[in-house]
């Protein structure tokens, strides 16, 4: 999917949203992660704390009804792509760090982690568990052998 400009200038509005709602501090004193809810059939992007409080929302018209298999996939990439382009001010929001950008399906199902902000280290896609599961069976497959 290859996001159109309006779309990415709705996303680019959508987190400057949330970079509003905890502007820099020089002692950060909220502790939370953003969760970015989408909803498939309607395009609607929601943003949310770690107690469901609603930051803000909108609706991307371009994902209204799209039915691809890999929509949740390319959504993703479009969205990531905009946060990093914004990398200064997703990274000195006034949450304690680490916190952590999270897609989730608007049923609140976890599709991937977006971005991650650390002190030393920035994880930019992917979620960073990634295959643990084979690496991990591959471990104990030596380890038995």
């Amino acid at each position: 999917m290859k996001a159109s400009e309006a779309t990415i200038t709705q996303i680019e509005r959508f987190i400057r949203k949330i970079t509003q709602k905890f502007p820099p501090v020089e002692e950060p004193t909220v502790m939370t992660d953003i969760h970015l809810s989408l909803a498939q059939d309607s395009g609607e992007l929601m943003a949310f704390d770690d107690n469901d409080n609603e930051i803000t929302r909108c609706v991307i018209g371009e994902w209204i009804n799209d039915t691809s298999t890999d929509f949740y996939d390319n959504a993703a990439d479009v969205i990531r792509s905009v946060i990093s382009g914004m990398q200064d001010n997703v990274e000195h929001m006034s949450i304690l760090k680490p916190y952590s950008f999270v897609l989730e399906t608007d049923e609140r199902e976890h599709i991937s982690e977006l971005y991650l902000v650390d002190s030393d280290i920035k994880i930019i896609g992917g979620d960073l568990m990634k295959g643990l599961d084979e690496d991990l069976d591959k471990f104990l497959d030596e380890l038995l052998k």
